[in-house]
């Protein structure tokens, strides 16, 4: 553990790097990414609560249908046409040299 010398060694530095304006916003926005990531370790703990309370209660949620590449590929429609082409689909010739 270092002693008293190192930490005043290192405030110094950080004082030089940063400089005495810096310091306040530093430290709160240390402090605030700390206590953000603190909130989601308990926030994730309370959802896996719930989540397991959930599956015993034997609520499960619909399962969403899959969709074809197609269906994907064309998010504006939400109903895709069958006898458009697929879009996304790879372009031989611009592949092949000399075609």
């Amino acid at each position: 553990m270092p002693g008293l010398p190192e930490l005043l060694i290192v405030l110094v530095v950080i004082l030089l790097v940063f400089g005495p304006k810096r310091l306040p916003s530093l430290g709160r926005q240390l402090g605030g990414g700390m206590r953000e990531f603190k909130d989601s370790l308990t926030r994730k703990a309370d959802e896996d609560d719930a989540a397991d309370e959930e599956a015993e209660a034997g609520a499960a949620a619909p399962a969403r249908p899959e969709l074809t590449r197609a269906q994907q590929a064309d998010v504006l429609d939400p109903l895709p046409d069958a006898t458009k082409a697929p879009t996304g689909a790879r372009d031989e010739s611009a592949t092949r040299p000399g075609s």
